[in-house]
Order: structure tokens, then sequence, then C-alpha cells
């Protein structure tokens, strides 16, 4: 084969490798490269952990406290306090420094299946800062905000079945 033959063919397979990937559901069974065979693991993995996800996703703030990790080193627990649009709210004291505690806690969040984004952290001088987190859990949505002073540290957690018109989340008596 000549020069301009050799790229066609390498043209052609470029194609086609591309409009298989595109192409193909994860549970064809077929792979045409080690990068298609990856990607649909990555698909059939990320699916698995969506359809585990949505399966234990609350349909009522009656099943809401099961997504709520308590923190390590709770020294007081409240709640859970109904809230509107049927969400729950829960405080806790907490014998640790904030910064650690908040660490801590979205790591807990993680485990217990959330997608947590940071809103903002502080590290004040002196031993006092803190986080507030947002949060969801298939359908279900959480705002937790917490901080402190020394080795003391406040959390306040407020989830809602899906995502509230308005996700307050006042903090709780300490």
């Amino acid at each position: 084969m000549n020069r301009s033959a050799y790229s066609v063919a390498a043209a052609a397979l470029a194609i086609g490798l591309i409009a298989s990937a595109c192409g193909s559901s994860p549970s064809s069974g077929s792979t045409t490269s080690a990068a298609t065979s990856a990607a649909s693991n990555t698909t059939a993995a990320a699916t698995t952990t969506a359809q585990a996800t949505a399966a234990t996703t609350p349909s009522d703030s009656a099943q809401l406290p099961s997504l709520i990790p308590t923190p390590a080193n709770s020294q007081t627990t409240k709640g859970p306090d109904n809230i509107p649009d049927n969400g729950i709210h829960m405080h806790f004291q907490v014998n640790g420094s904030p910064n650690d505690v908040m660490d801590a806690y979205k790591t807990a969040l993680e485990g217990k299946g959330w997608s947590v984004t940071t809103i903002v952290t502080s590290g004040g001088g002196g031993g006092g800062g803190g986080a507030t987190y947002t949060g969801t859990n298939g359908d279900a949505y959480g705002v937790f905000d917490g901080g402190g002073f020394n080795t003391t540290t406040y959390i306040d957690v407020c989830t809602w079945p899906s995502n509230p018109s308005n996700p307050n989340c006042s903090r709780g008596d300490r």
C-alpha cells in the first residue's frame, strides 16, 4: 500500500474507534480497545453507584436521619426536629477543634454517599474556625454548618428529601 492508502486506513480506523466508543452501551459486552473497555468499566461503576444511591434515597423526612452521620467525639446530639419543606434539623456538640472536626465530618458525609460542596471555611485565629457545606445524596439535599472555638465545635445539619426552595439551616440551641 502507498502512503495515501495508509492514511485512509488510519483515518477509517480512528473514526471506527470513536464511533464505537460513543455509540456502544456499557453492557453491550464488546470492546474495541483498552480505552473503550476502561471507559465502559468506569461508566458501569458510576451507573452501579448511582443506582445504589438512588435505591437508598429517602422519599420522606422519616428516612433522612439514616443519611446523617454522627460526628466522632460527639458530646451532645439534639434532633431530629422538623423544619419546612419536609426537612429535618439536627445539632451536634463535638469535642475537637473546629477545622479538624469539620474536615472529618466532610469525610463522614462522603462515606454515607453525599456529594459535598464546600461553601466556606474559616480558620480563625486563636483556635476558632469552621466550615459550611452543601450536598446531595440521590434526591436528598443537605446543609452542614459547623464552627466553634478551641476544643468545642457545634454542627447544625439540615436535610430535605429534595432541594427545598429556601434551604435555610438555622443554628440550634447551644
